[in-house]
């Protein structure tokens, strides 16, 4: 056990930095390090780990209970393109009017349409489809890889 006076000398004899790690210890802990070859080595750790993170967007895709094929088709090619890029895709289905009086109609469709998605694509069903108001909303995520 060294005193903090006699630590701050041999700290500037070698060139060090004297760096607390523990103050709320009795007595506090101390520490001799180079400072700046510390903070630099923590900044490349961590510029590192930001460049393994991997950043998955949710992009939205709207449907209508009377699409037709031609339009179903793009709109399909687009989700197939998302999942591909590794991106979470939101599927909705939006009723107007009186579409809303026969909603299992554009329901049954839309079951239709996520399972061709799936079978398809391998995609994995993060939230299944849930009515909110005049919307029926799916989650479908990227197949995992192996």
């Amino acid at each position: 056990m060294v005193g903090i006076q006699r630590a701050a000398e041999i700290a500037d004899e070698q060139g060090l930095d004297l760096v607390e790690v523990s103050p709320n210890a009795k007595p506090p802990v101390v520490k001799l390090i180079d400072y700046g070859k510390f903070k630099y080595q923590e900044q490349k750790k961590a510029a590192e780990a930001k460049k393994k993170q991997v950043t998955i967007n949710v992009k939205e895709v709207k449907f209508r209970p009377a699409i037709d094929i031609g339009d179903l088709q793009t709109k399909l090619k687009k989700v197939h393109k998302f999942l591909d890029q590794g991106d979470k895709v939101k599927m909705l289905m939006q009723f107007r009017g009186r579409e809303m009086a026969h909603k299992e109609i554009g329901l049954g469709k839309f079951h239709d349409i996520i399972k061709g998605v799936i079978e398809e694509t391998e995609a994995v069903v993060e939230s299944p489809v849930k009515m909110m108001g005049n919307r029926a909303i799916a989650m479908l995520a990227p197949p995992k890889k192996k």
